[in-house]
């Protein structure tokens, strides 16, 4: 009796594998043991990845506000302090995009925060 190779399903599967895993180099492109090793954890990575890029660019947003009011004397802290009170409802993202394309906007916002 001939032994059972799983058939179509297991190609497909396979395949699918070895799609995901185009461009990666040597056996990790081709040999499906290694490919599903390394697809394994770039997922994981991108899973990671994903949640990480929100945060980074919080930070950038952060540095550039932070930058950008202390040349006009004020802290980030106490800029965002001040926006708070005086009830501006603009994001960090908003802030830091005015901040480098208009500064005489951002200035309008600091002097608010005063």
């Amino acid at each position: 009796m001939p032994r059972a190779k799983r058939g179509f399903k297991a190609r497909r599967r396979r395949n699918r594998v070895l799609k995901a895993a185009k461009g990666f180099r040597g056996k990790r492109s081709s040999c499906h043991a290694a490919a599903n090793e390394a697809v394994q954890h770039a997922w994981m990575h991108m899973y990671r990845s994903r949640r990480v890029r929100k945060r980074d660019f919080r930070a950038l947003w952060i540095q550039r506000i932070n930058a950008a009011s202390r040349i006009l004397g004020k802290s980030y802290s106490k800029l965002m302090g001040g926006l708070n009170k005086a009830g501006v409802g603009l994001n960090r993202k908003m802030l830091a995009e005015i901040a480098v394309s208009d500064p005489q906007a951002f200035q309008a916002i600091v002097s608010a925060a005063r």
